[in-house]
């Protein structure tokens, strides 16, 4: 776990993003260094003894301590202006740690249904045969968020853009009545990034990432991280340590490169997914596109005032239902048909079969996700290009 150094906070996050918690070694390289090993030595029995027990900082064991894996922490930490960071293998390890740290049988979270479709059965399913309750409101529906507050609540837990509808949450809204009711807000930041948001200033206790998506960009590696308050991540940590869901070293340099162009590729991604989605919304075979970009959006002066860009994901309900959403996704040559998204390369894929399939037809139904919707990931390419290759199925609709 890596907590702030207070050097950075009068950088940039771009500059933060190329700099931030690198420690040269001895050897004086000017790139971050990957500390592939298990484990480490000491010069003593009473050396070991004291970096063991937390008495003097140092590594212990790449479980969780590794010089590698603390350069992204730091680096991510400082970049969203958060205490502290500490990093796991995967992004659903992230959201999996934090209620393993933070709460307990009889406690309470509430959760926006326009959830991805493993947040949902983690929390509806797995908390759940451990005592804790998940209460599932709309997201932009405040006062639903109020009703299903009690006194058991201790977490409130959002995706903002929400995945795959664009659904946007007032961050500073439920961050206020989280802590009227002394609970806490977790936001997943996984589409925006802090490149485009940064919900600790917007009151938020706890910020999630999936470092698989747009923190790497290239669609390399695994791995996830939470970042926050420092009392909270160290819990957050304590699990990490004891449970093993932790980031290895070589991923964790692959995710500290990836946040070196973050800035920029996210700048690019959000003006290709702009224009794409004001195509696509003028397209005879295209119903609905989902994405807060648009001043069709309902929460398009939300998603602008809290966000510097809209994100680079679009939901793109088109006609024939499933049989028009597959045959424009098999129609594609040149967008990759995947479950993924944060890459560089545009990815397509139908929601309701794939990301969110094992969801009910009543929780599909409640999140937004019809048969007709599709998933575009907007990545780099020539943005003509990727008109071409939709324009092929979705003129045949």
């Amino acid at each position: 776990m890596f907590e702030k150094d207070a050097q950075s906070d009068h950088l940039h996050p771009d500059t933060l993003a190329i700099r931030a918690g690198h420690q040269r070694t001895h050897e004086q390289e000017h790139s971050e260094p990957i500390f592939p090993t298990s484990s480490f030595v000491y010069e003593s029995a009473a050396e070991a003894a004291r970096k063991f027990s937390g008495e003097e900082p140092g590594n212990v064991y790449s479980r969780f301590t590794n010089p590698s894996v603390q350069t992204f922490e730091a680096r991510l930490a400082a970049m969203e202006g958060a205490e502290a960071c500490v990093a796991t293998s995967s992004g659903m390890a992230a959201i999996m740690s934090t209620v393993l740290g933070l709460l307990e049988a009889g406690d309470e979270i509430v959760a926006s249904r326009a959830l991805f479709g493993s947040t949902v059965s983690l929390f509806a399913k797995y908390f759940g045969k451990f005592g804790v309750v998940t209460h599932f409101v709309e997201l932009s529906d405040l006062e639903s968020w109020k009703a299903a507050m009690t006194p058991r609540t201790k977490l409130l837990f959002a995706e903002t853009p929400s995945n795959p509808l664009s659904e946007i949450a007032d961050i500073r809204a439920l961050a206020d009545i989280a802590h009227d009711h002394g609970a806490w807000l977790a936001i997943d930041n996984c589409f925006c990034t802090p490149a485009l948001l940064r919900p600790i200033e917007h009151g938020a206790d706890l910020i999630i990432h999936s470092a698989t998506k747009y923190l790497d960009g290239q669609g390399r590696a695994i791995g996830g991280a939470v970042a926050g308050r420092a009392d909270l991540v160290k819990e957050v940590h304590g699990v990490v340590r004891t449970c093993g869901p932790s980031m290895s070293p070589f991923n964790a340099w692959i995710f500290t490169k990836g946040l070196e162009t973050l800035g920029l590729r996210m700048r690019a991604h959000c003006d290709n997914a702009l224009a794409l989605a004001k195509w696509l919304e003028a397209h005879p075979g295209v119903e609905r596109v989902h994405y807060s970009g648009l001043t069709s959006h309902p929460q398009h002066a939300l998603a602008a005032r809290q966000q510097s860009g809209f994100g680079a994901v679009l939901g793109v309900e088109v006609k024939g239902g499933r049989e028009g959403a597959w045959s424009v996704i098999d129609a594609t040559r040149l967008l990759s048909i995947t479950g993924n998204l944060g890459d560089l390369k545009t990815t397509i894929t139908h929601p309701a079969t794939t990301t969110h399939g094992r969801l009910s037809d009543e929780q599909r139904a409640t999140a937004g996700i019809t048969e007709g919707l599709i998933r575009i990931a907007v990545g780099l390419e020539h943005l003509e290009d990727i008109k071409k290759d939709l324009t092929r199925g979705l003129d045949a609709l």
